[in-house]
């Protein structure tokens, strides 16, 4: 030992980073590590065949697991990412685009090739992971009863987790996130992707999945909101509302935005 250490010495390994907990047969695992290095971005890179967002937690997830059916749903950046539009059909097409495009080849020097049209918002319609030996979600019209959610339970366990985050050249936001709360008798997880950018869009993906315990019935519910930036702007300005400060939040506009899609599956698992 020469006395120097790395910061690496002190990064802990992925499962020594993992908080888990089993609540009614189903094992639930939260995991919140650093971004990720160069080299790491690199390869996650050139598998996706895109730059990546400037924030990516390539390690962390989310994952809830029905121990004896074998039944997982995750939630992690990498299969996010893969949902992005590749093509560059659904890239918004702005000014700052070129610009952060130009921006990204200089970042990740080298690996200039990956860098190639494609959706820079990084907007994805990723609703999780699904693992199964057999039974899998199907398309229901069973909603998630929200009346349960509202009743005043512990929390017995909770956790926010990033997957990726990027301002788009100063021009907004796009952020995809994790979020989880666990009562005794049924769990939500909420996996929320939310863009704004500015003077062009706003836009929301709501996954949620919920669980109960006593059934071992799961909900996978997915909402799509959207609308123009000047739209939402003006709304908040007719309800007296800051909208420069309100737009930094989704919860605050998240009602404001129409749906534009929305998609209901079930399973009960055995």
């Amino acid at each position: 030992m020469n006395g120097h250490s790395t910061p690496d010495t002190f990064l802990p390994s992925r499962e020594a980073a993992d908080k888990s907990i089993t609540q009614n047969g189903f094992r639930i695992t939260t995991r919140k590590l650093p971004i990720l290095k160069a080299e790491p971005i690199e390869r996650m890179s050139a598998e996706l065949g895109i730059a990546l967002p400037e924030m990516i937690f390539g390690d962390n997830l989310i994952s809830l697991e029905h121990l004896r059916s074998g039944w997982k749903i995750e939630f992690n950046a990498l299969h996010a990412l893969s949902r992005v539009d590749k093509t560059g059909n659904s890239m918004l097409q702005v000014a700052h685009s070129k610009e952060w495009q130009s921006s990204r080849e200089k970042k990740h020097e080298g690996i200039t090739e990956v860098v190639k049209p494609f959706d820079w918002s990084y907007s994805t319609d990723y609703k999780g992971t699904e693992h199964s030996n057999s039974t899998v979600l199907e398309p229901s019209k069973t909603s998630i009863p929200l009346e349960l959610l509202k009743r005043p339970d512990p929390i017995i366990f909770f956790d926010e987790v990033m997957l990726y985050e990027d301002e788009m050249a100063d021009n907004g936001i796009t952020a995809l996130s994790c979020k989880l709360r666990v009562m005794p008798a049924r769990l939500l997880l909420l996996c929320r992707f939310f863009m704004r950018l500015d003077g062009v869009m706003v836009r929301i993906r709501d996954t949620r999945v919920y669980i109960d315990f006593a059934s071992v019935e799961v909900i996978r519910e997915y909402t799509a909101r959207e609308d123009k930036y000047e739209v939402v702007r003006q709304k908040l300005a007719m309800q007296g509302r800051d909208a420069p400060a309100q737009l930094r939040d989704p919860n605050n506009i998240v009602e404001l935005l129409p749906i534009v899609g929305r998609t209901l599956e079930r399973v009960v698992l055995k």
